[in-house]
């Protein structure tokens, strides 16, 4: 299957892993800086065959590639994704699909007309860890649930944020709940039920005087099955990255999954006593290098699968939606000091711009 990467920033070597790992065909990689892509080529010792691209357009009409990933900053995803989609290419988003509920709506709509697979990559799904606890759910071990919590204490200094500077922006990212969350929120609304009909919440930004979004957001959604959901999400954490966690909280079971990011099981309880918790915690448990995990590897091959056997992949297009529409009512809320009830028709990063300009 030919493949393309754009886009060769920060997340980017986990895509060239998975897709190597997965033996797509590479080739063609985009960046609008050459000396990325030259420092991809070298590190990932890619064929000299593979193609450099400055334009993907360009990309799509000489290579004609049957999958992309589009790994650029976040305000660009949707019109890469919507000319990938336009072309006939099966498309890979990093998360989030797009900063605007018209957007993500545009590339559900492009994507159904032209009969494309879009996977957005929130590959945390993936994590051993989670998928256990789904296996759980599934098989009603929880009974009854009553809430879940999604806790992500995480550290972002000045550093990270000049190396590039669309971090942090209403135009291209948002805050710390849009870009270092949205996984774990992915993750709740999944595992919750799928639902949300209202959100209150509050936002602020407390350290980073230097970006446009929030540093602090803590959100209580309650779900259409009459469950309820905690939010906590901060890149204020001293001095480092702390955790990533999500607990679930049942009649008949408590589950927390922890560690950097929500790839250990540390807390598996249940009535039924089918398993044992420490065995549990032993074999579905894992130590990524990083807190992006293990999980681009089988995202990859769900997205092949999906692509090869013309159904849908775990992680499509409307899920993404979901995790977007989550963090843009959570803004919302906070900015008008009220609950905002689901689903949102019309939102965007950039109705918040100057929110917190003193």
């Amino acid at each position: 299957m030919k493949y393309a990467l754009i886009g060769c920033g920060r997340i980017s070597p986990n895509h060239i892993v998975a897709a190597k790992n997965n033996k797509l065909e590479i080739v063609a990689i985009c960046d609008v800086n050459p000396k990325c892509m030259e420092d991809k080529v070298k590190k990932f010792t890619l064929p000299q065959a593979v193609r450099k691209y400055t334009d993907y357009n360009e990309l799509l009409k000489n290579e004609k590639p049957e999958l992309a990933a589009i790994c650029t900053e976040s305000g660009l995803h949707a019109q890469i994704a919507l000319d990938c989609i336009n072309a006939g290419c099966n498309v890979i988003i990093e998360k989030p699909i797009a900063l605007s509920i018209a957007d993500a709506d545009a590339i559900i709509e492009a994507a159904e007309k032209n009969n494309v697979k879009v996977c957005v990559n929130h590959q945390n799904r993936f994590n051993k860890s989670i998928a256990k606890i789904k296996d759980a759910l599934d098989k009603d071990r929880f009974g009854r649930l009553f809430h879940g919590t999604a806790h992500i204490r995480w550290a972002r200094d000045w550093e990270y944020y000049s190396r590039a500077k669309w971090r942090g922006t209403w135009a291209q990212d948002g805050g710390c709940l849009m870009n270092q969350c949205i996984h774990n929120i992915d993750l709740l609304i999944w595992l919750m039920g799928g639902e949300p009909i209202e959100v209150m919440a509050y936002t602020d930004r407390m350290k980073h005087d230097y970006i446009e979004a929030e540093d602090l957001g803590i959100a209580v959604v309650k779900f259409a099955n009459g469950t309820y959901g905690i939010i906590e999400g901060t890149t204020n954490v001293y001095p480092k990255n702390l955790e990533e966690t999500l607990y679930l909280f049942g009649e008949k079971g408590t589950v927390k999954a922890g560690g950097a990011s929500v790839n250990k099981i540390e807390e598996w309880n249940f009535s039924d006593e089918l398993d044992v918790a420490s065995e549990v915690k032993t074999q579905f448990s894992e130590n990524p290098p990083s807190v992006y995990g293990f999980g681009h590897t089988p995202l990859y091959a769900d997205v092949i699968d999906a692509i090869s056997n013309d159904r849908d992949p775990l992680v499509t297009a409307y899920d993404g939606k979901k995790a977007l529409e989550m963090v843009l009512a959570i803004y919302k809320s906070a900015a008008k000091g009220r609950p905002v009830q689901f689903p949102l028709t019309e939102c965007s990063t950039l109705d918040f711009a100057g929110r917190f300009d003193k």
